[in-house]
């Protein structure tokens, strides 16, 4: 809940009509959710101009409109089902950023834990998995899958009020300078990185720009400030072992020397089991080691904010990991591994170590979509996941312009298949593959290429 006045201050915008005293219930973008006494905020898309919806905002009962000084100046509907005089209009220089203003002022409302997760792969199940733990406790905001953008988190933390003791925001970025806007706007106090990776190079260039944009993060810590990194990751081990450590920095690691360390691993098919500092034992519901890191990330900021060993263990053991990320599924009898939110080279290479270790007595499948926002080493590094994939998986279906290329340079194989859409890897699938019931396939792609059609009848 706001006073005009407030949304007033946070913009620094004008208030053209209506009482700067009135009360609003509520943020919206959306025409379509409108509550009355609810401001609308008309925010501008690649595809949408939210000023067109003014009207029908108002008529749903919007009480507080706020628009572009530049936008719209006759959208404002005169009759008798509308009584200007009460409508209160705030005029800003660009509402996007208006969105984040305000959810900043709102976020400082709060003397509260806000634990920030960055990174180029883990990112939403560390978020997920801190929530899930921290939720046994304590009463958690978090922004829902994957809202991460300047949209999304924004979002996220206006719907902060006095019920929550503590927000878990994962900080997502495709270009310099989006994790320090959007660490600005919720201002964490503990910031968790997962690890360095080939994403995003198009316009990262390469790893040290990936590093240089995901450490931004730790720069916007707000006091007191701890930062949890993962020894293991290159960059990030750097940090660790920096003589003086500015922010407080707590590290953790599989193979390195770390304040939370595992050992006695056993990783079987969906299930892992360790040790953290060779005494306590957990259990995590997963393919693939490397969640061991989400989880010693999320222990360590469990344990910062007062958890017992114990209870993070039996949370632990009650997680299930996101949607499309590393799933054990059955489409048409058959066992896929379903990796289909996103992809870059470091997550794929992941996923492909979990095909190569998974136990089957049937075939192992790749069904590989593009890996997009790669720029000049694109085709490097789809040959490289092709090469390391041909040496275990007796098929390989290559989805995309990219990956088909890649697939060409490794000459005419009779186990590589091309194809353009997710939708023609199917029929590949079943009619020329020929997948059967002891068989393991793996998908995986970037979002756009739709990779989860794979599955669908």
């Amino acid at each position: 809940m706001f006073r005009v006045d407030e949304l007033l201050k946070a913009t620094a915008g004008k208030l053209v009509s209506g009482n700067k005293n009135s009360t609003i219930k509520g943020i919206s973008i959306d025409s379509r959710n409108i509550k009355k006494g609810d401001a609308f905020l008309a925010i501008r898309g690649e595809n949408f101009d939210g000023h067109e919806f003014i009207p029908q905002a108002i008529k749903k009962g919007a009480s507080c409109v706020i628009k572009e000084a530049s936008k719209c100046q006759t959208c404002l509907p005169v009759g008798r089902s509308v009584k200007l005089s009460k409508l209160a209009v705030i005029e800003v220089k660009d509402t996007t950023n208006a969105l984040g203003d305000i959810a900043r002022f709102n976020r400082r409302k709060f003397n509260i834990p806000v634990i920030a997760v960055s990174g180029s792969n883990g990112k939403t199940t560390t978020k997920e998995l801190i929530a899930w733990i921290l939720s046994k406790k304590f009463k958690v905001l978090k922004n829902e899958g994957t809202k991460n953008n300047h949209i999304g988190l924004p979002l996220t933390l206006l719907k902060l009020d006095n019920s929550y003791d503590i927000a878990v925001v994962e900080i997502g970025t495709n270009h310099f300078g989006e994790v320090g806007y959007l660490a600005d706007i919720c201002q964490p106090t503990i910031a968790v990185i997962t690890n360095i990776g080939s994403s995003h190079l198009e316009y990262f260039k390469d790893l040290s720009g990936v590093f240089k944009e995901k450490y931004t993060l730790i720069k916007h810590l707000q006091q007191p400030g701890l930062a949890i990194l993962n020894c293991d990751d290159v960059f990030l081990r750097q940090e660790v072992l920096r003589k003086t450590r500015t922010p407080f920095t707590l590290s953790v690691g599989i193979r390195s020397k770390s304040d939370f360390f595992t050992s006695a691993i056993k990783d079987t098919d969906g299930e892992i089991k360790f040790k953290v500092n060779q005494k306590f034992k957990f259990t995590l519901k997963a393919l693939g080691y490397y969640n061991i890191y989400n989880a010693l990330e999320a222990i360590a900021v469990a344990r910062v904010l007062g958890m017992e060993y114990r209870d993070i263990a039996k949370r632990i053991a009650t997680f299930n990991l996101p949607k499309s990320r590393l799933n054990l599924i059955k489409f048409k009898g058959i066992s896929f591994i379903d990796d289909t939110y996103n992809s870059n080279p470091l997550s794929l290479k992941q996923a492909l170590d979990v095909l190569e270790n998974f136990k089957t007595s049937g075939r192992k499948i790749l069904v590989m979509g593009d890996m997009l926002e790669l720029g000049s080493k694109a085709s490097d590094l789809h040959l490289e996941a092709i090469e390391k994939a041909l040496k275990f998986c007796q098929s390989l279906i290559c989805v995309g312009r990219l990956s088909k290329i890649a697939a060409e340079a490794c000459g005419a194989k009779k186990n590589i298949f091309t194809c353009e859409t997710s939708f023609e890897a199917r029929k590949i699938l079943f009619k020329e593959v020929c997948v059967a019931k002891n068989d393991i396939v793996l998908v995986k792609g970037s979002r756009r290429m739709m990779m989860e059609e794979v599955f669908k009848i």
